[in-house]
């Protein structure tokens, strides 16, 4: 396979080498070891890794032309969101020595997810409707292939078991083995799935047009540059955000769950964004939809088994309650999200609804007395649930078919390479089908 012709090389070079200037001050710093003011330490860190993350982006999306479809898209989103194990996993490590770090952990986790879904998939919708309203397409929601129920399917299991975690005092390895367990079946299922022609854009483009042994070369180049990247700056700028909060007197808690996640995944936001602006919608959303998958199973699951490595007791990851508070908004949000797209569909009202309670509740957490914090976070939870049983009951037809897809059905069958029986998809309204060849010449 091949990528299409690109049509601006000079610039997808220059997008590369920028990327890659971006890391240079955080990393002469790394070496020098010198210790710079927290905000500075924050910037130039935080720089570095969102250089990091583009190229592993990039490099991830042109990777698509040398493995499979189904196993590109689990690897495009695992490592988009490297720098988030990375920066989440620090403070995991560090919460054996310093328990307050425990609560920093789950901050990042849950910001992480919260942002993914809240800010990524509403983003995607919104930006689609407005192409599409520009193009004079009559669309009000986009669709994702039949192939896209196997992410849905895993991520509400993983939702479902999640919804336990609140309950407990602590993220033990017993969630460890349960979540990690989610997402290997979840690879398993999806690496056989049949190689298609991917819809490169910008710089993956560029790497996609190389010739085979070189675009190999450079795709395994910016992997292990990125992550060795990535590895000198995550401590550090987890440090910095810490220290820059403390000086600084913003809240900690806050700083560490939206500005570091903010930072980690704005190269995957972005891919996002592109895609929906060139209406290929099912790659954009599909790929946000398998990062949830990533984040929900085995970041969260791999959380407590660093911090067991690190204490070196089999003991979980302790949560008080408003860890416990912060995991169920998180679980309830992704509870609704699964149900919006129980059909296959998201519309721009759904997509509106999911920006809309993620914007109120971020603004309140943040702008309200820390006293009235818990009843926030748990009355929006509950909210998500209220919406999330509404939807699930207007689409209970759909549920065992989408369920049978992702679980049984095989992966011919669903990429619609063979026609094997009658179709299971769920049953779903007449609606244009929102991929690239929508886009205007």
């Amino acid at each position: 396979m091949t990528a299409e012709r690109s049509e601006h090389p000079l610039r997808q070079r220059l997008s590369i080498l920028v990327a890659a200037l971006l890391t240079v001050p955080g990393v002469a710093l790394r070496l020098s070891g010198a210790e710079p003011d927290p905000a500075v330490g924050a910037a130039l860190f935080g720089l570095a890794i969102v250089g990091s993350a583009f190229m592993l982006a990039w490099a991830a999306e042109a990777a698509q032309l040398d493995i499979s479809a189904g196993l590109a898209l689990a690897a495009l989103a695992f490592v988009a969101v490297l720098p988030e194990y990375a920066v989440d996993l620090v403070f995991a490590w560090k919460a054996a020595d310093d328990p307050s770090q425990a609560a920093l952990a789950l901050a990042n986790m849950t910001g992480a997810n919260r942002l993914l879904i809240g800010i990524g998939w509403s983003m995607v919708v919104l930006v689609a409707a407005w192409r599409y309203q520009a193009s004079r397409i009559r669309s009000h929601e986009i669709e994702l292939e039949r192939s896209h129920a196997i992410e849905i399917s895993f991520l509400m299991i993983a939702t479902g078991y999640s919804l336990t975690i609140p309950l407990r005092s602590s993220l033990t390895l017993i969630d460890s083995v349960v979540l990690v367990a989610i997402f290997v079946a979840y690879v398993i299922r999806i690496a056989k799935a049949p190689a298609e022609e991917p819809h490169l854009v910008g710089p993956a483009q560029y790497l996609g047009n190389l010739p085979v042994a070189k675009r190999r070369t450079s795709v395994l180049g910016l992997f292990a540059f990125s992550a060795g990247v990535i590895l000198l700056c995550a401590e550090p700028f987890a440090e910095s955000l810490v220290h820059a909060g403390e000086k600084l007197g913003v809240d900690t808690f806050l700083l560490v769950q939206w500005l570091a996640p903010l930072a980690s995944e704005a190269p995957e936001l972005v891919v996002a964004g592109l895609f929906a602006w060139r209406l290929n919608t099912n790659a954009a959303l599909g790929t946000l939809v398998s990062s949830k998958v990533n984040q929900w199973t085995l970041l969260v699951g791999t959380i407590p088994i660093v911090y067991a490595i690190s204490s070196g007791t089999r003991h979980g990851l302790p949560l008080d309650g408003m860890q416990q508070e912060e995991i169920f908004l998180t679980a309830a949000q992704s509870v609704f999200a699964v149900a919006v797209l129980s059909n296959l569909r998201i519309s721009v009202t759904e997509a509106l609804a999911l920006l809309s309670l993620f914007m109120t509740q971020f603004i309140l957490g943040i702008v309200v007395h820390e006293s009235i914090r818990d009843e926030i976070r748990i009355g929006t939870g509950v909210i998500y649930l209220v919406l999330a049983a509404m939807t699930f009951i207007a689409q209970r037809r759909n549920i065992r078919p989408l369920l049978s897809d992702g679980f049984r059905t095989p992966l011919l069958e669903l990429s619609g390479k063979t026609d094997v029986g009658q179709s299971s998809q769920p049953e779903q309204p007449d609606a244009p089908t929102n991929t690239s060849e929508h886009a205007p010449a």
